[in-house]
Formats: C-alpha cells, structure tokens, sequence
C-alpha cells in the first residue's frame, strides 16, 4: 500500500512537472538549437566554422599612447570590457542589494510591502523611459551638473563614458538581486538566528555563519539575473554610453541589423558558452562554501 503511494505521488509530480518540462523545451531549448545551427552554417546553410574563427580571429589595430600600433583581437577584447562592465555592476547590485534584502526580510510585513513596492515601480515604466531618465540626469548640462555648478564646483563627464553605462546597468538590474535574496532571507527560520546569538554569537558573526549560507542560493540566482543581462545589454551602452565603445550586445545587434544572422548567433553561442562556465563556476564555489568548505 506505501508503495502504491509512493508510486502514485511520484506520478503526480512527474505530471505537475510535464507543463513547465514542455514550456522549458519550446522556448528555452530549442532556440539554443537555432542559435548553435546558425553558429556552423553559412548562408546557403552549408556547415561551416568560419564564423567561430571570425570571432576569435579578427584583429584590429589601435594606437597606443607613444603613436605606435599594435593589434587586438577585436571581438575578444570586446567581449573582455562586456564581461568586466557585467561583472562590476553585478558585484555593485549584490553590495547594494544585500543590505537592501535583509532590511526588508526583518521588517514588519507591512514595511515589507512598502519597500517592495519601492523596488518595484521603477520596473513599471519602460526600460527605454528610464535610460533617457539617466541621460538627462547625467549629461553635461544635467540636473546633476547643474546641482554641481549651483554648489562651485566642478562639472564631471559622465555620459560617454563606462561609468555611466555602469550606473545604468546598477539602476535597472538592481531589483533583480533584490529580489531573489529577500525571497530566500524571508523564509529563514527566526529560531535559528536566536539560537545563534544563545550560543554566543554577535550580529556580525550571526550575519556571517548563519544568514550569508543560508541566503547563498538566492544570491546566485540574484547573480544569476543581473549578470546574464548586463553582459548582452546594448542600449544602455549605445546611450549613456554615447555610442563611444562597443559591448557585445551592440555587436549582436548590428550584425543582426545587417542581416548577417550566422555570425550573430555564432557571438551568441560563444557568451552563452562563457557565461554557462562563469555561473558553474561561481555555483561550484557558492556550494563549496555551503558545505563548509569540505
């Protein structure tokens, strides 16, 4: 009789599961499918690899400081300023984020929802409106500018540069990390954390062995969400960044504006590639450390 149960809720989970199964198949799978297709095929889509030497092949010449030159390969070190860009604002969300998340998991609940619902407006407004938001508030005659020059001091140059493509990415990937941590952190049970402190610990201590391991799993998936995006983002960059240095989302984004399809999914597999090594990586690491380092 146990048997016949355990048979019959395992049933009952395969077929609660077989919508999302389904779901994940249509349109997770098989666009990585076209994309990998396109990647090794040309035109006439006859199977190639040209497209992969391309990317790690092409070179480009730059003038260096004393007026001599010397050659870079171009989609790599574009890649390279895509993936550190991503990475900074990442670590900037999840330094942001994590306080931000706590707060709000310890609050009352209706606290809780005041705060959520200030997380959550900006991510009501397109994402177009809230770019040319920061290109009014950073540009050279900006509010903020203007606020300096009201004050005697110095104008800065923001817009045109990466730091100003960061702080679009921080302002608009924000809640991503927000979210996924507070979920995690607003399930914890109160208990553990007394028991902590009954055995000697102080809040940073408390912070540091009990409620950053347990929250692991919603930092990666915060991680997760924040990095994938800012690494393929391309209007942030074309806007607060005035158009003045490439990521590899301008680059997919022209390529498909130029019609050449293959060569854009080939630079799309090759950061998906990347991306899928980075985040095992750091999931390797997240749980190694949940394991208390064994």
């Amino acid at each position: 009789m146990r048997q016949r149960k355990l048979k019959g809720s395992q049933s009952g989970y395969r077929a609660a599961l077989a919508p999302y199964s389904l779901w994940a198949m249509i349109f997770v799978l098989v666009p990585l499918v076209f994309v990998a297709y396109y990647a090794f095929t040309d035109n006439e889509f006859h199977f190639t690899t040209a497209n992969m030497a391309k990317f790690f092949h092409s070179t480009s010449s730059i003038l260096n400081a004393d007026g001599s030159t010397r050659e870079v390969h171009t989609y790599i070190v574009i890649a390279l300023r895509s993936l550190k860009l991503a990475a900074i604002s990442t670590l900037i969300c999840l330094l942001l984020g994590y306080p931000i998340a706590y707060i709000m998991s310890r609050a009352q609940e209706k606290t809780q929802k005041i705060m959520m619902t200030l997380i959550m407006i900006p991510m009501w407004m397109n994402f177009l409106i809230r770019t040319y938001a920061w290109m009014t508030i950073m540009q050279d005659t900006g509010i903020l500018n203007n606020m300096l020059a009201a004050l005697g001091l110095h104008r800065i140059k923001l817009i045109g540069t990466e730091t100003a493509v960061v702080i679009g990415m921080v302002y608009d990937f924000l809640p991503y990390m927000v979210l996924p941590i507070y979920s995690i952190m607003a399930k914890m049970d109160d208990k553990l954390l007394e028991a902590a402190r009954d055995l000697g610990c102080n809040s940073l201590s408390v912070l540091r062995r009990v409620v950053f391991p347990l929250s692991l799993p919603g930092v990666v998936s915060g991680v997760t969400m924040v990095l994938i995006p800012a690494v393929s983002t391309f209007y942030i960059s074309q806007k607060l960044g005035s158009g003045k240095f490439l990521l590899i989302g301008d680059v997919i984004e022209g390529q498909y504006a130029a019609n050449n399809f293959h060569f854009a999914a080939a630079i799309a597999l090759v950061m998906m590639v990347l991306l899928l090594a980075v985040m095992a990586l750091f999931k390797y690491l997240t749980g190694h450390r949940m394991n208390g380092g064994k």
